[in-house]
């Protein structure tokens, strides 16, 4: 009998046809969002390392995640909190050390990750990567990933994968089309938040 935790991975990845550019987290939280509580739920994250992430976040990449851990926590137990919390790989730009701080992802899956560069769609991943992995495990991995959105394009739906974004920024991008330059994005979106949250959402889009 199929466990509970694999049914719900597997319903979560054949639902519905894959139009989200951003991998539907199924069991871990993105690093910089995250609230305090589901950081304190993370193994191995004591109150002291939930406060330092609150104030050193955003981070712009994993690699940057797992080089500010790592004064705290050893590789064996960072490689546990990535069971948990991470920052999404960005499908057209990570480094191989990266995606091996994916729990269970291996070589192969590096070798994988690069052979089908570049992403236009993480439809695209998800259709090659399905060649190597059953449902559940597509689902598991694709939670780790993204491709960049086109501001002048995505769909509501696309658009609110984007971790930590809702109603109002949803508005907001759409405002503004036709995108001219991500100049033009920092400035607009510059007026509704802070420069490390713009930052932030920037590493989610791209204008094409």
């Amino acid at each position: 009998m199929r466990s509970t935790a694999a049914a719900t991975l597997l319903a979560l990845c054949t639902a519905a046809p894959l139009v989200a550019q951003v991998g539907a987290p199924v069991g871990i939280v993105n690093a910089n969002v995250a609230t305090e509580a589901q950081l304190a739920a993370v193994p191995g994250f004591t109150p002291a390392i939930v406060q330092a992430t609150l104030a050193a976040r955003p981070f712009a990449r994993q690699s940057a995640f797992d080089a500010f851990l790592a004064p705290h926590l050893g590789e064996p137990e960072r490689m546990a909190a990535y069971a948990k919390v991470f920052v999404q790989l960005d499908l057209n730009d990570f480094i191989d050390a990266e995606v091996l701080m994916i729990p269970g992802a291996g070589r192969r899956m590096v070798r994988e990750f690069n052979e089908y560069k570049p992403y236009r769609a993480l439809a695209q991943w998800h259709r090659e990567i399905d060649k190597y992995v059953d449902d559940a495990e597509l689902a598991r991995l694709e939670q780790y990933v993204f491709v960049k959105l086109d501001l002048n394009t995505a769909t509501d739906e696309q658009i609110l994968t984007i971790p930590g974004v809702g109603a109002r920024m949803l508005r907001e991008f759409k405002e503004y089309r036709p995108w001219k330059t991500m100049a033009q994005f920092d400035r607009e979106i510059g007026k509704y938040v802070d420069a490390k949250e713009v930052a932030r959402l920037k590493r989610y889009v791209e204008i094409r």
